[in-house]
């Protein structure tokens, strides 16, 4: 199962209205374009000219599916950019100043107004010859020569958070960079110190849930951090040491093949963006379901609203709610249903059952 992660951006469509307006695109050269989300289209640039630079395994595959070039990180040199604005000011920051830095035609900016484009563009009038901003499908977009490097102090630096043994490295513009999120944090206490065989870690981000149950549990043989940024593999990277750590990038979403599992734990995302997309965690459950070994455990915690236990009820044989606390919900989930017995389940589904202790 394959989920698209945003709605289509009308960046087609301001593209054509910059051109109109006077945006000169390069007759030859690479025209790169950072980070686009799946099933954006992204005329009038020449697709055979195009590199998409994502970092975001999906996106990566979908653009690879229609016959893009596609990398993790930029390279150049470029003849223009076009920069699609993330939610974070800083990522967002970052990646004008790697376009800029690696072009020297023109740096085309385009995004949404609830993503903050206003202000960045704000910014970007202060520091650069910015050209007339065009609206249209509440976004915007403009563009400005290449000032080189002068834009150099945008970089993204590391950055780290720390719990009471350690310190891990984060970027900017990943989940919890700021600090441990807090439902990660309930999820590690709960895991098992007897867990054994081949676990997986399904998104797991810069790797503070691998790293604990690492550290806890000798009997894994080996957990797969299976995640879909490269940029939070890369942190995840320094901060799991562990030689039983092996590292994924892939959709989660979608099941890793002949990837036979014992147990999976999982702090699944819920949004994209500031839209709010349970469908995500939803596919999580049932690509962990389809991976797991028949005795398999799902260990999995969730925000209180998020309706997850009917998924959980269709894909597992057991499932136990364990006690949280009053934001976050724990579960524990065996025996995954296969497919030959989906139709079976959903007319008999089992029950959430509470283990002992005060549920919170």
């Amino acid at each position: 199962m394959t989920i698209s992660l945003t709605d289509p951006a009308p960046r087609a469509l301001r593209l054509e209205l910059a051109v109109e307006a006077g945006l000169a695109l390069p007759s030859s050269g690479t025209i790169a374009v950072f980070h686009p989300r799946a099933g954006e289209w992204l005329d009038p640039l020449p697709r055979e000219r195009v590199q998409i630079v994502t970092p975001h395994a999906p996106d990566h595959a979908a653009f690879v599916a229609q016959g893009y070039s596609c990398a993790q990180a930029a390279t150049g040199p470029y003849s223009a950019a076009l920069v699609c604005l993330p939610r974070s000011r800083s990522e967002a920051r970052d990646l004008l100043a790697q376009a800029a830095a690696l072009t020297d035609g023109p740096v085309i900016v385009d995004g949404q107004k609830t993503d903050g484009a206003d202000a960045l563009l704000r910014e970007l009038r202060a520091r650069v010859e910015l050209s007339e901003v065009i609206a249209k499908g509440h976004g915007k977009i403009a563009w400005f020569p290449s000032p080189g490097d002068t834009l150099g102090d945008w970089r993204a630096v590391a950055g780290e958070v720390s719990d009471d043994t350690r310190s891990y490295q984060t970027l900017p513009g990943l989940f919890s960079a700021d600090g441990i999120d807090a439902a990660s944090a309930l999820l590690a206490q709960m895991l098992p110190a007897g867990l054994k065989g081949q676990v997986a870690d399904m998104g797991a981000g810069w790797g503070y849930l691998s790293a604990q149950l690492l550290a806890k549990a000798p009997g894994i043989a080996a957990l797969h951090l299976i995640e879909s940024d490269a940029r939070a593999l890369g942190c995840a990277r320094l901060n799991v040491t562990d030689p039983r750590a092996q590292f994924h990038w892939a959709d989660a979403t979608n099941p890793l093949p002949r990837l036979p599992l014992d147990a999976v734990i999982m702090n699944p995302p819920f949004h994209q963006g500031r839209e709010a997309r349970p469908q995500l965690g939803v596919a999580f459950i049932q690509s962990a379901a389809k991976m797991l070994k028949p005795g398999g455990q799902l260990f999995i915690v969730a925000n209180r609203h998020l309706p997850y236990e009917t998924t959980l009820a269709a894909c597992f044989r057991k499932l136990t709610e364990e006690p949280g606390n009053a934001g976050f919900k724990l579960f524990v989930a065996e025996g995954p249903v296969r497919e030959l017995k989906a139709a079976k389940s959903r007319t008999a589904a089992p029950r959430a059952g509470h283990s002992k202790g005060r549920r919170a």
